[in-house]
Order: structure tokens, then sequence, then C-alpha cells
């Protein structure tokens, strides 16, 4: 592919779309625990999964 960002996307959707097609009870009860914390739960949970991502970046090579 010659458009990283459309390579991005796709990998994205790919990990994203493994556990649920896997494990669907599993992923059911842990999307079921998430949705019943709170916001600012839910936004480390975010920051620490960007810090993550742009460390990943960065470490990669181009």
């Amino acid at each position: 592919m010659e458009n990283p960002w459309l390579t991005a996307l796709g990998m994205m959707f790919l990990l994203e779309g493994i556990i649920p097609f896997l494990f669907p009870g599993r992923w059911r009860g842990i999307f079921d625990r998430i949705c019943r914390l709170r916001d600012g739960q839910i936004r480390f949970l975010g920051l620490g999964a960007v810090v993550v991502g742009f460390a990943l970046l960065w470490l990669a090579p181009l």
C-alpha cells in the first residue's frame, strides 16, 4: 500500500476486531466493566493508550 494512513487505519481495524471475533463473551464482560468506570478513569485509560501509541511510533523505524 502506498498510503501509510490507510495502512495504519487498516491495521487498527484488524487489531481492534481480533478480540471480539475470537472471544465475544470475554470482550462483552470487559466492555461492560469499562462502561461502569467514571469519566476520569476512562480518560486516564485513553491517555495511557495515546502515550503507548506515541512511544511505539517513536520507536518504530520509518
